[in-house]
């Protein structure tokens, strides 16, 4: 009997443990909420097709339209001038920049020029006795004479005879050979040979300067040449003459410029086509790193809009009745940042700014500032 009582209460407990779990597990779930639908917030922009520049965008640095490399053609030992012989220098034209010693060159060209003298004075006897009508040109000639002046041009010859004579008695060699030392006597000095400034000085006064050796660079401050290297599919586009607008790469400054010669050759490493820009203007330096924008060609009833919202190169999304939609465009010009597009009609609202997610068919609001407001 005992050993039923046993039974029975074994399996009434096992049922009241059974009961008391699954209550337990009941009272523990909670009921399953709905999930709200989220809608996203775009923001947008109307489509109005208009005109627009098709630009191109190229870099590079200035350089001095007028520029000069200053070299020595003689030797010999600097001297002072009224200016120092410094960069930042400026002179104006026909002044001094550069004076050699030339003593010994000058005293050289005086002996010479005796010679000269010399030559034509013991021939006087011979031509007045075998060419009288001709005395008087040479006469003339010897009275004209200064030694500290420029050699004059010797008479002209009026016959033969004449040209021959004069020629035998070595009057021609000593005439040329002065003529070229005077030539000589003015590489000594050195001119602005226009309006300018010392950029680069590298010699002082009082050191010996040697023939061919390189002493400066001298530029015109006022006008300066900019090479920028073109994608050779826009050659046809550039034009001399065209207007250039020339600025430096945080966009603080602007010139205007024009472009002045198109390479005919095209790089056969880069594809590409030298283009030089001409620019003036206040605060421009050599060697600066400027951004030039060419206008090449406007492209009529287009679009331009960021380039991060284009899809795949060909597709935009357009909002239709609060549903984005996935529309394709035809994108006609890549711009740094934005893209010029056409296919799109007037009034069509497109995406400003982008979705994370986003697809054709989802849902969205519009943002609007009175409900932010609100």
């Amino acid at each position: 009997m005992r050993k039923y009582i046993s039974i029975v209460l074994g399996i009434l407990i096992i049922v009241a443990s059974v009961y008391i779990v699954k209550a337990m597990v009941a009272n523990n779930q909670k009921p399953q909420r709905k999930a709200k639908k989220i809608v996203k917030t775009v923001f947008i922009d109307i489509v109005e097709n208009k005109d627009i520049p098709i630009t191109i965008n190229a870099n590079g640095n200035l350089v001095a339209k007028n520029k000069i490399e200053i070299f020595s053609e003689v030797q010999g030992i600097l001297q002072t001038t009224s200016k120092e012989f410094k960069p930042g220098t400026s002179y104006r034209k026909g002044q001094v920049i550069l004076k050699i010693n030339n003593e010994e060159h000058y005293a050289n060209l005086q002996a010479q020029k005796s010679n000269l003298y010399n030559a034509i004075t013991s021939i006087m006897p011979d031509i007045r006795l075998d060419y009288p009508v001709e005395y008087k040109k040479w006469q003339n000639y010897l009275s004209s004479f200064d030694f500290d002046k420029t050699t004059p041009k010797l008479p002209e010859m009026n016959s033969e005879k004449e040209k021959f004579f004069i020629s035998g008695r070595n009057i021609y060699t000593t005439y040329y050979n002065v003529k070229n030392m005077e030539v000589r006597l003015n590489k000594y000095i050195i001119r602005a040979p226009y309006n300018g400034i010392l950029t680069d000085a590298l010699v002082n006064p009082g050191s010996l300067v040697r023939q061919g050796q390189k002493l400066g660079e001298f530029i015109n401050p006022s006008v300066y040449e900019m090479e920028v290297a073109i994608n050779a599919n826009y050659i046809d586009l550039l034009k001399k003459g065209n207007t250039v607008k020339v600025q430096t790469l945080d966009n603080s400054k602007t010139w205007n410029g024009k472009i002045i010669r198109v390479n005919g050759k095209v790089d056969q490493t880069s594809q590409t086509v030298k283009a030089f820009i001409q620019v003036d203007g206040k605060d421009l330096k050599e060697g600066m790193y400027l951004e030039a924008n060419l206008v090449a060609k406007k492209e009529k009833n287009a679009y331009e809009m960021p380039r991060k919202l284009l899809v795949n190169n060909e597709s935009v999304f357009v909002l239709k009745d609060s549903v984005l939609d996935l529309v394709k465009v035809n994108a006609v010009y890549f711009k740094d940042k934005t893209v010029v597009i056409k296919g799109l009609e007037n009034g069509t609202k497109v995406l400003s700014k982008s979705v994370p997610g986003a697809y054709a068919g989802m849902a969205v609001k519009v943002f609007s500032k009175n409900a932010k407001e609100n």
